[in-house]
């Protein structure tokens, strides 16, 4: 009896451990990850090449870089206003999208005339940052990139994955908000 009473003793105090953490059946490495960034910078690449040949190819415009990864020309130009729209200004605009080989996909009689809260509505975002670069009565044809038009789900109607556009925005009203005044 002593002798099980000590071998129960033995087991119970050597099955007293701790308990150990279950190690990962399965070590997440970041390719997939990985393999996404690296297949969105060359698309980006390729985006900004076909942007680079249309600039190169168009000896009839002057473009400008927006800041944020579109080219643009003007083809109506107001000098005499110095006033650009600001968050919560209401803007009245019209805009079209095309592709790089200006096919219409929305004409602008599609699309309709627009009153639009800066920053405040959902449009896709190379056409809310245009609107800030437009004074009114402007108006100007922009080349954007697929990461600044509709990205990799397209609108679900007539834009696909990863679609470069062109869009030309005409701003026709600017209403200033009293904040802004």
């Amino acid at each position: 009896m002593k002798h099980l009473l000590s071998l129960l003793l033995v087991i119970a105090f050597s099955s007293c451990k701790g308990p150990e953490p279950r190690k990962p059946v399965k070590v997440k490495s970041g390719s997939i990850l990985q393999k996404s960034v690296e297949r969105n910078k060359d698309l980006l690449a390729k985006e900004e090449e076909q942007i680079m040949a249309i600039i190169k190819n168009d000896s009839m415009n002057t473009y400008f870089s927006s800041g944020i990864g579109s080219w643009y020309h003007y083809i109506a130009k107001n000098d005499q206003a110095d006033y650009y729209p600001k968050t919560d200004d209401l803007v009245t605009l019209q805009y079209n999208v095309m592709t790089f080989n200006n096919d219409t996909i929305y004409s602008k009689d599609e699309i309709g005339t627009i009153t639009y809260k800066v920053d405040k509505q959902d449009l896709f975002p190379g056409l809310r940052n245009s609107i800030k670069l437009l004074k009114e009565k402007e108006s100007a044809t922009f080349l954007f990139p697929s990461s600044l038009s509709y990205g990799y789900h397209g609108d679900n109607n007539k834009i696909g994955v990863n679609v470069p556009i062109k869009s030309t925005i005409t701003i026709l009203n600017i209403d200033k908000q009293k904040e802004n005044n």
